[in-house]
């Protein structure tokens, strides 16, 4: 099986997308289509990427199979109204939107379309992002299992249950920035003691970059993984204390928390 993929909206989580396609899923640049209220935007896709692009977010909508709704959310409501009478009970269209039921969306689009709701976030640039997925009724196993190996090509796919959707937003959607705000944190308390600021980038993000991989290829607790860094009155756990001290952990799960609430808000 194979479609025609398409996508409205030619930012950088498009770009990171299409990248996976091409890279990895065996989609070739001539099989995508993209559109994008930026002419330098489509112009720069073209170039680089060698897909055919648009001005007409209507003809992207009727000329694919696989149809990405990927503009931000406060267009959505626009863009769906533009394109809904061009599209059929036989495309797939998939959403990467905070906020967007797929209920709210078989409202304005149709009861009729197959719907994948999907939050990718940013490491799908470098080909390590993870991206929820969900889908309504009409969307099959054959067709799911398409779409989900699409997802996989810039980093993991999980599937979920819609009502977690919000969750993901600060669990990894938005979880990122907290992440580089850590890594900045980290280098420049490093800078302080004196070390050069490229190398302090350097060793935060790699600590971060192998304790995450540590998590996930070892499967243990993170507790645990935290307990064999720390030796008895040793320097880790001395760090720890202060973390604790300073609300480390409250201030990550209060920061989320919000996250969370706002994009129920949506």
């Amino acid at each position: 099986m194979k479609y025609k993929v398409g996508f409205i909206g030619c930012g950088n989580m498009a770009k990171a997308i299409i990248g996976g396609l091409i890279n990895n899923a065996g989609i070739t640049p001539k099989e995508i289509i993209a559109a994008d209220a930026s002419d330098a935007a489509i112009k720069k896709a073209s170039d680089n990427i060698g897909i055919d692009t648009t001005l007409n977010n209507k003809e992207v909508a009727s000329n694919s199979d696989v149809l990405f709704l990927s503009v931000k959310p406060q267009f959505y409501e626009t863009v769906i109204a533009e394109i809904k009478d061009t599209i059929s009970s036989n495309q797939i269209v998939v959403t990467i939107a905070p906020g967007k039921t797929l209920a709210w969306l078989a409202e304005r689009i149709g009861s009729d379309v197959k719907l994948v709701r999907t939050m990718p976030n940013t490491p799908a640039l470098v080909g390590e992002g993870i991206t929820a997925v969900c889908k309504n009724t009409l969307v099959n196993e054959e067709e799911f299992s398409y779409i989900m190996s699409l997802l996989s090509s810039f980093g993991l796919a999980e599937e979920i249950s819609e009502n977690l959707m919000d969750v993901v937003v600060s669990v990894s959607g938005s979880s990122p920035a907290y992440v580089f705000m850590f890594i900045e944190a980290m280098a420049d308390a490093a800078v302080l003691d004196g070390m050069p600021r490229d190398k302090a980038y350097k060793f935060a993000a790699q600590a971060v970059l192998g304790s995450a991989k540590m998590v996930i290829e070892t499967g243990k607790h993170p507790g645990e993984l935290k307990d064999m860094v720390c030796s008895p009155a040793g320097t880790t756990i001395e760090a720890v204390r202060i973390l604790e001290e300073k609300g480390f952990r409250s201030s990550v799960i209060e920061a989320m928390k919000a996250c969370t609430d706002k994009s129920r808000s949506l």
